[in-house]
């Protein structure tokens, strides 16, 4: 790519754009996170990339197929654009090591490595050290910090809990706030 380098909001899917109810692959089973799409809003006026980056070990465990994933995907980009919040790309792992074959690996794609925000980066010209990571998992915020990310929050609306990340956020009206004070704070 030819563009010049520039910072990005990663986030997490499962309980940070919708509610994580387990292996969640089909339409009917998606719940959106309120204020979601005014997150994503938000990081777009601040003209930040907005990168998903999440662990799919449904598909290593047989719960459901990579084209399950990327056919629901599909829908859930297609509702980000139609709310005037479209997303820059989304990456997935599919690989857990207790998942079946040929999923059972080791992946430095998985979190808490930070191999999709790497490759993130790579392939749209990121610049890391200006981007920021909104998570549900010690695992989410680990990637960010390996990642070398500025900033990471742990979204957490049921409540603070101990974490690595530099905020606790109980809602999207918090991470529309926080995402400024992040990047000019």
């Amino acid at each position: 790519m030819s563009h010049s380098p520039r910072a990005a909001l990663f986030l997490d899917r499962d309980g940070v754009i919708n509610v994580d109810r387990a292996y969640v692959h089909r339409i009917e089973e998606f719940v959106w996170i309120p204020g979601v799409f005014d997150t994503v809003r938000a990081a777009a006026r601040l003209g930040l990339a907005v990168i998903v980056v999440t662990n799919q070990a449904g598909i290593a465990r047989g719960h459901y197929s990579e084209q399950d994933f990327r056919s629901l995907t599909d829908w859930m980009q297609a509702r980000f654009t139609a709310a005037g919040a479209p997303l820059t790309a989304v990456y997935y792992c599919p690989c857990h090591p207790d998942g079946l074959p040929p999923y059972n690996t080791i992946s430095p794609m998985r979190k808490p490595e930070p191999g999709m925000l790497l490759q993130a980066a790579r392939e749209h010209a990121l610049e890391l050290p200006r981007s920021v990571l909104i998570g549900d998992q010690e695992s989410d915020i680990a990637a960010g910090r390996a990642a070398g990310l500025l900033r990471t929050a742990l979204f957490a609306p049921s409540g603070p809990r101990p974490t690595q990340a530099d905020a606790v956020l109980a809602s999207h009206a918090e991470a529309c706030r926080w995402l400024d004070g992040a990047l000019n704070g």
